[in-house]
């Protein structure tokens, strides 16, 4: 197994990335988003959920993300630009988008709800990887 360095600048840029494209990504697609979970904003806001503790939990979750990401690229070859984009691709598909495709057959949610979900995750690990890939941390 090759040895793991983490590098922390660019964990920490890749999840801000990372989160920042989820800001955008379910404000451009958000009438589509909620039409396909089944909700309205109005639904969401009156949960009585904290925004504070849904965004705590996203900047959370998506450094750990980060975090697995650097490792796996590390710990299986060389780390470089293509690995790190095509590890976040490979565990993209093997954990995420199976992960979810279950899920949703059995909830029987609508397929542009799957699609607005997991291309978030899919954009946001390719952005995740080439990062993690490209930025080697020094010596």
């Amino acid at each position: 197994m090759n040895p793991v360095r983490h590098n922390p600048a660019a964990i920490a840029i890749a999840a801000f990335l990372y989160f920042a494209l989820g800001g955008v990504w379910f404000t451009v697609f958000q009438k589509a988003w909620l039409a396909g979970v089944g909700r309205t904003l109005q639904d969401l806001q009156a949960t009585g959920v904290s925004p504070i503790i849904s965004y705590s939990i996203a900047i959370v979750t998506t450094l750990i993300l980060a975090i697995c990401l650097s490792w796996l690229i590390q710990a299986t070859g060389p780390q470089t630009l293509t690995r790190g984009v095509t590890i976040a691709l490979v565990a993209w598909f093997g954990f995420i988008f199976t992960t979810w495709a279950a899920e949703y057959a059995f909830e029987v949610r609508s397929l542009q709800a799957f699609a607005i979900n997991t291309g978030y995750s899919l954009t946001g690990m390719i952005i995740m990887g080439a990062i993690l890939g490209a930025w080697k941390k020094k010596a």
